[in-house]
């Protein structure tokens, strides 16, 4: 408890952006990939993005890709997810996971190489 722990998370409008934070009180922060996820009601959560140890190798869900942004300051420990252009189906609950390794290899969707996860934080998108 209290691991991983994301804020950002709001109601905006469509075509609306907002950023979410993701920190890790209680490990290394800077020595793991990291990844977030989301899941909508009567849905499986889903990847949305990646990001290795050092931030130089990021990865998307198709969805998602010249409208998030993922990157990391290894300086002050945090992981961020910028959402910009949001739409109405981008409404869910959005998880921030550490990953086991510090690089990411295999599918960076694997949910079984994460293991320590926050509770999410709440983005709506709706006019």
């Amino acid at each position: 408890d209290g691991e991983v722990v994301e804020s950002g998370g709001g109601s905006v409008q469509p075509g609306g952006s907002l950023r979410l934070s993701c920190i890790t009180p209680r490990f290394t922060f800077g020595i793991f990939a990291m990844g977030w996820f989301r899941q909508s009601p009567g849905k499986e959560r889903e990847g949305v993005a990646a990001i290795n140890w050092k931030g130089d190798m990021t990865y998307y869900a198709d969805s998602v890709k010249g409208r998030f942004t993922v990157s990391r300051d290894n300086a002050k420990d945090i992981l961020y997810l910028q959402l910009d252009n949001l739409e109405t189906e981008d409404t869910a609950t959005y998880y921030c996971a550490k990953r086991r390794a510090a690089h990411i290899r295999g599918s960076w969707t694997d949910q079984r190489q994460y293991d320590y996860w926050g509770r999410g934080t709440q983005v709506t998108v709706s006019s």
